[in-house]
């Protein structure tokens, strides 16, 4: 079985997946950056795992033999679900294999955007790194006393809420629906966003969730509030975004995903200084790695002898 991974893996990684031929399962590596090489692979294989580059229904009319694309992640708004199911092509996720990842990730940020940390970086490289004005000392923080507000409460959010009651945090959260949970609280969102010290977002990118963060939002945060996202950039208005951090009420934020991927080099947000950025990698460890491999290696098999696929997001 021929498996194109639209990605460049580490040679510990590479050693992995080579081992995998000796069950028939024979995976290209195909650099996102190759776009040709890219739309040779994909003519006579029969799964794509798929990591953050999109896949078009172009792509899809162009693979012929394909039957199942693998996201190596949760989101699938990368992908075009709907040509993969008019296609007769099954598209899966794997869910929980980055959370951990994630979770750590999500609570980096929350210190670097508390702490400044990347403007203290730069100022230290410089070797200016006592060379402050003193009202930033104003802008520092600790997670001790905030209160921290997640919009989506998945498995993420409640791996980190323990994290941040020992640490001192009190939690709130919004999701579809309150959930059975002892150490968090259930708000709306509007009421939510007003009594937050700390916002983070785990939500997915659908027509419901689209720039559901915008200029009102903002508006209802406290002066001095800390955002963070790691879920997708488009659940935020990105021009609301800008104006928070630059005129209020936003002191810093820590980003990983943003509006268009890879940050364009032009956007306002690489010029600020209260803002930590990260090039959509908060899944990306060799653990999480390991973990999705085994996943996206296990539905092959299972395609291959015809039995049912783990996370189906549509087709069968």
């Amino acid at each position: 079985m021929k498996v194109v991974f639209h990605y460049s893996a580490g040679s510990g990684l590479s050693e992995e997946l080579g081992a995998l031929g000796e069950q028939g399962l024979f995976v290209q590596q195909v650099a996102v950056e190759d776009k040709e090489g890219f739309e040779r692979a994909i003519r006579d294989c029969e799964v794509l795992w798929h990591v953050l580059e999109p896949i078009t229904s172009q792509h899809i009319g162009n693979a012929p033999n394909l039957k199942l694309i693998q996201k190596i992640g949760v989101g699938v708004n990368t992908i075009d679900v709907a040509a993969a199911e008019a296609n007769g092509i099954t598209v899966c996720n794997m869910p929980g294999t980055n959370s951990q990842a994630v979770a750590e990730m999500t609570l980096l940020l929350m210190l670097s955007a508390l702490r400044q940390v990347s403007y203290f970086d730069l100022k230290t490289r410089q070797g200016r790194g006592w060379d402050f004005p003193p009202d930033i000392q104003d802008s520092l923080g600790e997670i001790s006393g905030k209160t921290v507000g997640f919009v989506g409460y998945g498995e993420i959010p409640q791996r980190l809420a323990p994290i941040l009651k020992s640490m001192g945090a009190r939690i709130l959260y919004n999701a579809t629906a309150p959930k059975d949970i002892d150490d968090s609280e259930f708000q709306e969102l509007d009421q939510l966003l007003g009594a937050v010290d700390i916002l983070s977002l785990h939500i997915p990118l659908t027509s419901d969730t689209a720039s559901l963060i915008d200029k009102s939002s903002f508006q209802k945060m406290k002066p001095g509030s800390v955002f963070v996202n790691t879920s997708r950039g488009g659940v935020v208005d990105h021009d609301a975004l800008i104006y928070a951090l630059k005129h209020g009420p936003l002191r810093a934020a820590g980003l990983d995903v943003y509006a268009t991927e890879p940050v364009l080099m032009e956007d306002p947000l690489l010029k600020l200084n209260n803002v930590t950025l990260m090039p959509h990698i908060a899944w990306l460890t060799s653990e999480t790695l390991k973990r999705s491999i085994a996943v996206a290696a296990e539905n092959c098999f299972r395609l291959r002898s015809g039995k049912e696929l783990l996370y189906c997001v549509s087709g069968s």
